[in-house]
């Protein structure tokens, strides 16, 4: 799959004239479109909601373009609540899945209404201490073991943190029909951006299962069941993209072959994808700054691993165009970095690319699901402007750079007088 940017040098020496380089971008159209395709593939389910993984793209703006395509948010601390609910979310168009839950992140998400999601048997206690049980409430299951799809380990559920085993299921279950709760929603969340369109179905019939055994053995209500996230994006361009409409198919064939034969077809299917509603739509826009050459040839960027955490993090790949020479024949070897203090922060080890010159502006791609959330103050760097392109191509500020003044906002310099 090609890689092309959704930018390009004319534009990005435009933008420049106004946001300086480095800067994450983001694109509406692409956003927007890709939304309306997930529902497009989930539509055969009348109660099919998104819920965005509110932790992958922390930005009110881009939320706001969500919730107008009908997206809800999936939160896991008190500040995402607070962003959800100020761009206007409410009730159970807010998921909250938490674990190692404060007090007050409990209590604000019973004031707002979120539908809450159980991490933990013992969180269900926990709970009733801070807020009355809702209607409708979910729990959080983790079947153990590894996750394989055609003979390959996708994950270990066995080694994640998340979730309760089928018994704690059945026992979390029991309490909240003793609480009063009418309506069960249940989660899980088994592997990680999977490039794959298995995974998706098969988790689908393995929580259909559940949901069958848990309604006839205990005589509740399933209103729902959640798939999480983890339907992944190609981030190499040799890698096939996952085919969301081919997905939806796959669920389907596993909710008529399992919840419909039970009397089960009210259930609706919910998902909370982050890296596929934003990845592909978002780019770090950077500028070559400086260029060495001693054992290995590198060049460097004013952007670092503040502003892109996961090649340093994960070793992970991120393709990278340099705008204005995608055509020119990529016969240099570079690695390409950033300006820590750490021998980590490169974007790319021995990457063939065009022959790069200063002032050259490059395209990290895949950038729009966490990438700037990601973001840190290592170095004292600050963190970088987030921009809107728009539909009509007019760019927008949605978050500006971090200044000397933010950075040092939380201490009181006056007690420190300058010498």
């Amino acid at each position: 799959m090609e890689k092309k940017p959704f930018v390009t040098l004319e534009q990005v020496k435009e933008i420049t004239k106004t946001y300086p380089t480095p800067f994450h971008i983001y694109d509406e159209k692409g956003i927007r479109e890709n939304a309306r395709k997930l529902k497009q593939a989930f539509s055969w389910n009348k109660g099919f909601k998104e819920y965005f993984a509110v932790k992958a793209t922390p930005n009110p703006y881009i939320m706001n373009i969500l919730k107008e395509e009908g997206i809800g948010a999936d939160c896991s601390s008190l500040p995402e609540l607070y962003l959800s609910n100020k761009i206007g979310l409410k009730g159970n168009e807010i998921m909250f899945s938490s674990n190692v839950t404060p007090r007050e992140d409990y209590e604000y998400a019973a004031k707002i209404g979120a539908i809450i999601n159980f991490d933990d048997l013992t969180h269900i206690d926990y709970y009733g201490e801070i807020a009355p049980f809702q209607e409708t409430m979910c729990c959080r299951y983790n079947p153990g073991g590894d996750f394989v799809l055609q003979n390959t380990i996708m994950d270990t559920p066995q080694d994640a943190k998340y979730g309760m085993t089928k018994e704690q299921m059945k026992e979390a279950y029991k309490k909240l029909k003793a609480k009063g709760v009418k309506h069960f929603g249940i989660h899980a969340f088994l592997a990680s951006n999977t490039v794959t369109n298995e995974y998706y179905p098969k988790l689908a019939k393995i929580l259909f299962e559940l949901a069958k055994e848990l309604h006839e053995e205990l005589d509740v209500h399933i209103a729902f069941v959640n798939l999480s996230g983890g339907v992944g994006i190609p981030y190499r361009p040799d890698q096939e993209p996952n085919d969301i409409l081919a997905i939806g198919e796959g669920v389907r064939k596993a909710y008529e072959e399992v919840l419909v034969p039970a009397d089960m077809g009210d259930v609706a299917i919910f998902t909370e994808l982050g890296r596929f509603m934003l990845g592909p739509y978002g780019h770090l826009v950077a500028q070559a700054i400086h260029e060495k050459h001693i054992h290995k040839e590198y060049i460097g960027l004013d952007a670092c691993a503040a502003n892109l955490m996961r090649p340093a993090m994960y070793g992970a790949y991120h393709h990278i165009t340099v705008l204005g020479k995608e055509k020119e024949p990529c016969d240099h070897v570079y690695d390409i970095t950033g300006g820590l203090c750490e021998n980590n922060d490169k974007f790319a080890i021995d990457r063939a690319l065009p022959k790069i010159d200063m002032g050259d502006y490059l395209v990290l791609h895949d950038t729009g699901a966490h990438g700037f959330a990601m973001g840190y103050n290592y170095n004292a760097k600050l963190r970088s402007a987030e921009l809107l392109l728009k539909e009509n191509k007019e760019v927008q500020l949605i978050r500006r750079a971090e200044t000397m003044e933010d950075y040092f906002a939380t201490l009181d310099l006056e007690k420190f007088p300058l010498n």
